[in-house]
């Protein structure tokens, strides 16, 4: 047990180092964004040594935990600790932070605050994924969305400020559902409030109470991963948003949901959960098929790319409700696959956009010979979108499938019934993936336009896209890397659901 307090250095620093960014000069854009990688960067490093030298991989319980008393009055503690659920979280956030903020080049308007705000979202990120504690870890959860607000507001696209306005009255109005659930939680059966994840997890709940708070959470989670009907803040908000704010949200901000999922929904409220699953199987199939099937119909190409990071979100809910390691681990794969994939689509869409100015898909064609490196990288990465194999995201729904198909749970029929429609909905996905390529690359539209000389993408974007494209590839080939860091702690959640 080592007594430094690693993790605290690791959520405080970013944002600490970021306040520091408002006292340099108005007009020193290159200072503030070398300043910002440099403090990604360091906390990258930094994460990745704490993981490499502290951490042991075989120990499914909470490491690195650390217990100060923050407010004497109720009882609040500042909770920190990882174990192999959050460390893949935590390192894609690290990652995708970094490259998002070598994707913001472009950025000249208010560049100290809008690097700022980046900083402040990396440390509510690590934050919720490494807080121990529910109070805190609701508090970094808040603390996401004001970052997300004032970036989609300021450096949006044409109707930014409705996409704003719809995003923080979704994920604000969901987070009352997370406080009232976190307070009854948090208050249920006892004098002094306990908060600590680790008591939680063995107190039992009547199953009717277990159900309204599992409803709570549902509904908070379900905003932030969209699931449907709750989806439809995402494909505005990513339509307007500047595309590094693109990377941040598909990439990390989606996967907080699943992770709320997965850590207290299923740990905390096990009953209700194996109550609620066969629901999330069904939601999760007809989420598949439906965004699946709405994304052709988007004119916006960064629309398009929403919906099918919605329709991937789809396999995340399928494999946390089929209650098998087999799927549980799968959803963990997605989750980090698609962090890679949908934050390098967003980024090449983002890059494209810079070139041409266009954004709707009915206006572009003809860009692969004007640009022949983004097309090249964007046809790889499409093809990891629709999961080829070799490429993360056919391992990942891979194992998703043999989860529900190894299943203890249900009959064989509603197996064999779901397994077929999520089928179809794999057989969607590269109908829009490649329509979209082909309306963007293809064809004779702009290729005899006036302005037809572009710049092809810079040293920086191919660094960024050929970075994003290494782990995708890497994970596809042997993704027992990722498998490694969660198997021991997703045995010990389900272990609740078999030996209670």
């Amino acid at each position: 047990m080592n007594y430094f307090p690693w993790l605290t250095i690791i959520v405080v620093f970013p944002i600490a180092a970021g306040s520091l960014i408002l006292f340099f000069p108005h007009r020193g854009n290159k200072v503030t964004r070398w300043y910002t990688i440099c403090i990604c960067i360091l906390e990258l490093l930094l994460t990745t040594y704490v993981f490499c030298y502290h951490f042991q991989l075989d120990d499914p319980l909470i490491q690195l935990a650390e217990d100060y008393k923050w407010i004497n009055f109720f009882d609040f503690y500042w909770r920190l600790g990882i174990d192999g659920l959050s460390i893949g979280p935590i390192l894609l956030t690290g990652f995708i932070t970094t490259l998002a903020t070598l994707a913001a080049w472009p950025v000249t308007r208010d560049s100290r605050l809008f690097h700022f705000l980046m900083l402040a979202m990396y440390s509510g990120q690590i934050g919720s994924f490494s807080s121990q504690d529910l109070l805190l870890f609701f508090i970094m959860w808040e603390l996401e969305l004001i970052p997300v607000y004032l970036l989609l507001s300021m450096w949006g696209g044409k109707k930014r400020l409705y996409s704003a306005t719809k995003f923080i009255l979704y994920t604000a109005g969901s987070s009352v559902f997370l406080l009232i659930g976190v307070l009854g939680i948090g208050l249920y059966g006892s004098n002094e409030p306990t908060l600590n994840f680790e008591t939680l997890a063995n107190q039992s709940y009547p199953v009717a109470l277990e159900i309204i708070f599992y409803i709570g959470f549902l509904i908070a989670f379900a905003v932030k991963s969209p699931i449907i009907p709750l989806h439809t803040w995402l494909p505005d908000t990513h339509g307007e948003a500047h595309y590094s704010t693109c990377m941040l949200l598909a990439g990390i901000l989606l996967k907080m949901g699943a992770y709320g999922l997965i850590r207290i929904n299923m740990e905390l409220l096990p009953h209700a959960h194996s109550i609620f699953s066969p629901w999330l199987m069904i939601v999760g199939t007809m989420q598949i098929i439906y965004a699946a099937s709405t994304s052709p119909g988007q004119r916006n190409l960064k629309k398009r790319i929403a919906y099918s990071s919605v329709s991937h979100m789809g396999f995340i809910i399928i494999g946390i409700g089929s209650i098998t390691d087999t799927g549980l681990n799968g959803t963990i794969l997605q989750l980090i696959s698609h962090g890679f994939i949908g934050a390098a689509l967003f980024f090449l869409a983002g890059t494209s956009y810079d070139r041409i100015r266009l954004i709707y898909l009915d206006e572009m064609g003809g860009m692969a010979i004007p640009i022949p490196k983004i097309f090249t990288m964007f046809s790889i990465l499409s093809m990891a979108s629709l999961a080829l194999p070799g490429m993360s995201g056919f391992v990942a729904e891979l194992i998703v499938f043999f989860g529900i198909i190894t299943s203890q749970k249900y009959f064989l029929m509603p197996k064999i019934l779901m397994t077929f429609v999520m089928a179809i909905g794999m057989i969607l996905t590269p109908i829009y993936s490649l329509s979209m390529s082909r309306q963007i690359f293809y064809g004779y539209k702009l290729s005899n336009a006036p302005n037809s000389y572009f710049f092809d993408s810079g040293p920086r974007e191919l660094f960024v896209s050929i970075v994003i494209l290494l782990p995708v590839i890497g994970i596809g080939i042997y993704p027992d890397f990722v498998l490694s860091l969660s198997g021991d702690t997703v045995e010990a959640i389900l272990s609740n659901y078999f030996y209670r």
